[in-house]
Formats: structure tokens, sequence, C-alpha cells
């Protein structure tokens, strides 16, 4: 079980939804995951979803009803405050000012300067998800984005990131790394393959045992799958969206693949 995060380090990810009670029928159904509704008036109806026991990601309604439903990746941090401050200092916008979350940590959300929404984490009671890289778990972060040499700038003053490049499926990858680890990756969006309505983004990816047939569940529970079932050398995975169009991926991971 992970008990803490290197700063830099995705750590958790939940759902803006306009329907949680919605939300949580579509993935319980997809992962099997338990819901965990918290009691707390003042939590909204925030739903923890576990699997096996294990908090691995959340619900919750939307801020207003303008803000995109979507999946967001946190970023652990020592100090949210100072990390708003450098995200504006390096050309992101705040929107969502560093705020105290119950006595669980304390987090702000942020966009960077091409326009992807991320947010940081600065753990108090809870340092993140208790399992990553298991079936039902988060199992990678990849930033999609126009503008990969401005991104390295920023993500490396916003959250001190390491970059390094590698090939990949015949393209070209970059890895974000935070003390020494490899923890998130990055995509250029480049060729037909990216509509130019297509903003960029942060993607999650929730690992599976078999994504052919999650790929089939989601399309069952009412969701849609934009990439089917495709392998690459990281792993087979898809792209799919929920029934609100929150876009994610799951992910059979190769685990002799090594980046």
């Amino acid at each position: 079980m992970t008990t803490s995060y290197a700063p830099g380090t995705p750590c958790w990810v939940d759902l803006s939804s306009p329907d949680i009670e919605a939300s949580t029928r579509f993935y319980t159904g997809l992962f099997g995951w338990t819901p965990d509704q918290a009691a707390d008036p003042e939590a909204g109806g925030y739903t923890t979803f576990r699997k096996d026991g294990k908090a691995v990601a959340a619900v919750g309604g939307q801020m207003s009803p303008q803000q995109p439903v979507f999946w967001t990746t946190y970023f652990s941090t020592p100090d949210a405050d100072a990390t708003a401050t450098r995200v504006e200092s390096a050309g992101g916008q705040v929107m969502v000012a560093p705020m105290d979350v119950m006595g669980f940590g304390r987090m702000a959300i942020f966009t960077d300067p091409a326009g992807a929404a991320w947010a940081a984490w600065q753990p108090e009671s809870m340092p993140g998800a208790d399992v990553r890289g298991v079936p039902g778990a988060m199992s990678w972060n990849e930033l999609m984005t126009r503008d990969p040499g401005g991104a390295k700038q920023f993500y490396s003053t916003a959250l001190g990131l390491a970059n390094r490049d590698v090939a990949f499926d015949g393209g070209h990858y970059t890895i974000w790394q935070a003390g020494g680890k490899d923890v998130a990756g990055m995509m250029p969006m480049e060729g037909d393959m990216w509509p130019a309505d297509v903003p960029p983004h942060w993607m999650v990816y929730f690992e599976v045992g078999d994504p052919d047939e999650a790929a089939d569940r989601v399309d069952a529970l009412g969701g849609t799958v934009s990439v089917p079932p495709t392998d690459t050398d990281a792993g087979r995975f898809a792209v799919v969206g929920d029934p609100h169009g929150a876009f994610f991926s799951v992910i059979r991971s190769n685990p002799s693949y090594q980046p």
C-alpha cells in the first residue's frame, strides 16, 4: 500500500460530474469499485472509490455548471501555496486557489499555459491513492499537448519535474521524472488524429486485466469508445468516455517495457 508520494508525483485522480449517482453506477459497474460517500454535508456528496478496500479514485460534483466534466490529475506537493505562486510565475493560471479540504490535505487547481488542467495536493491525513498500477487503480498519467517544449519549461518550474525523451512506436515521447523516478508522460498532439477542437489535457490511465472486455463494458454501460483496444510497446490500451463525456484510458501494461 502506498503511504506517501514524492513531490511532483501524480498521487490522486477525481472526476467532476453533474450527476454523482449516475457516475458512481457507471464506474462501479466498469471497475468493480465500491463507493464510499462522505457523510459530512460539507463534502457535497464526494465519493471515494475503493478497490479491495483501498482508495483508488473519487467523484465529486461540479464547482459550477460551467466546469467541464473531466478527470483531474493531482500532483503531490509539500506546499500548495508555493506551487500556486510558481504556476503563475511560469505563465499558468490558478483556477481554484489553495484551499483546505477537511483535514485531508490542501488543494489547488491550475491550467498550464496551453490550457491543460491539473491540480496540486498537499497531503495531511490523506497522501493520495492507496495503490497504483494494479487492476482497478490508476496506472499512468499523460499530458497531451501541442507545445511540448513550453510544457517542459512550465512543469520544471511549477513542479520541479525533470524530463527525458524516448522513441515510442515510431514517434517521440517524453517521460516526466520526480526524485529520479519516472512518474508520468507527455505525448505531442501532432497529426490528423488530433482534431483542432481537442484541447490539451492530462489523461489518466486505469489498469485493467482485459482492455477489450473493459471497452465492451464501457459501451454496454452507456459510454463511448474513442480509440478501440490497440497494442503499443507499453501495453494494450483503449481511450473511452463515460456517459457524461469524461474521457480516460484503460490499459493492460506491458511489465517488460522499459522506456
